[in-house]
């Protein structure tokens, strides 16, 4: 948070400990049938913080990813806006949102700033609008924004 607005910093420095607690999350994963875990953290505008890990299921459409899990924690808090989404996964190069994942957090921020890494090193850093240039929106509505 930075100290003058008591907003998020998305600075590449103020979001480093986004994408740490992103590649701690990804270590508690539950992905018995992929093998393939994927940890997120959510950053909403006053700073808060929540997690997500992808969560599969033996009938493959019920399971869920990450982002989605740590959006749904971060709304039961109430929270209405995002800042940013780190993305952590095992991939190469590392896994971006997946379409779905990318509407759902366009609901809560259109353009948003996603980055998304591998178990450490560095990151990509994108904005939501890039990778999702034409979200649908109700009624052109921005709802969270």
């Amino acid at each position: 948070m930075t100290p003058a607005t008591g907003e998020a910093d998305r600075s590449d420095a103020g979001l480093a400990p986004l994408m740490e607690a992103a590649r701690g999350a990804m270590g508690r994963a539950y992905a018995p049938y992929s093998g393939f875990p994927v940890g997120a953290a959510v950053l909403a505008d006053d700073g808060a913080m929540f997690l997500g890990v992808n969560v599969e299921n033996a009938s493959y459409p019920l399971g869920m990813c990450a982002e989605r899990v740590a959006v749904g924690t971060a709304a039961a808090a109430g929270v209405r806006r995002l800042a940013a989404v780190a993305v952590a996964s095992q991939g190469e190069p590392p896994a971006t949102p997946c379409g779905a994942c990318r509407q759902v957090l366009a609901e809560f921020n259109p353009s948003l700033v996603v980055l998304v890494g591998g178990a450490s090193g560095p990151w990509a850093r994108y904005t939501l609008d890039q990778l999702l240039p034409h979200p649908f929106l109700h009624g052109g509505a921005r709802h969270g924004v």
